[in-house]
């Protein structure tokens, strides 16, 4: 039950080290295709231990060593000649981690970066070097947004008085859009422009932000100082 997730393996021994709990398992063998080829087989040539870590278990570590197989293709001439064998539903290839942590641990990532998620992902017991963090942070693929029908616009000193930005929100979820580099109408009506699904937009007084808003959303309604 604790290691139901491991179900894809032969689990062969748990053991207790107090502050970090070693599992040791196997694969359960079968026909492998040749990553070139194609051909199945089953020969072996010689074995691997992998080292990964996997979801905590009561705040504690978990290792599994996982034995592999590595496999001799049948095919004369094939440009791999060996190859090991992989576990793509639990255990991805050059990782020193299951897949199972992975939403989890992704979430800390995305949500603090760099240095910050080192800290945080300790305390799950699945620490991550910051090289690590960066890396399963570009992996995080892009989330596609919708064009709100909505949105707001104000601008913000960096420093004060000295340079000012953008920001634009979805007024109707508050959620944040974009922060554009200056105030200028120009850059304004860059990013505006072409983005018909917007209806309304909510804006202070200046006249800056109403005639680029004008020239590029011509049919949208501006709601100035709402």
């Amino acid at each position: 039950m604790v290691f139901s997730g491991l179900s894809v393996l032969v689990i062969e021994d748990v053991a207790d080290d107090g502050e970090v709990i070693r599992v040791v398992a196997r694969t359960r063998g079968g026909l492998i295709p040749c990553p070139v080829c194609g051909v199945l087989t089953g020969k072996v040539h010689g074995y691997h231990v992998r080292t990964v870590a996997d979801v905590p278990v009561d705040g504690r570590k978990v290792l599994a060593r996982v034995r592999v197989r590595r496999l001799a293709c049948p095919v004369p001439g094939c440009p791999r000649q060996t190859y090991r064998e992989q576990v793509p539903a639990l255990i991805q290839r050059l990782q020193r981690r299951t897949t199972r942590p992975t939403p989890q641990v992704s979430e800390i990532v995305k949500k603090s970066c760099g240095r910050a998620a080192c800290r945080l992902t300790r305390l799950p017991a699945t620490p991550l070097s910051y090289a690590t963090s960066l890396h399963l942070l570009r992996r995080i693929p892009t989330p596609t947004l919708r064009v709100p029908q909505v949105i707001g616009v104000d601008d913000f000193a960096l420093p004060r008085r000295h340079r000012y930005a953008t920001i634009i929100i979805d007024t109707e979820t508050g959620e944040h859009i974009d922060a554009l580099p200056d105030r200028e109408a120009a850059t304004w009506e860059a990013r505006l422009r072409g983005k018909n699904e917007v209806e309304a937009v909510c804006r202070d007084g200046s006249a800056t932000h109403a005639e680029a808003i004008r020239r590029a959303l011509p049919d949208a309604v501006q709601a100035s100082d709402r």
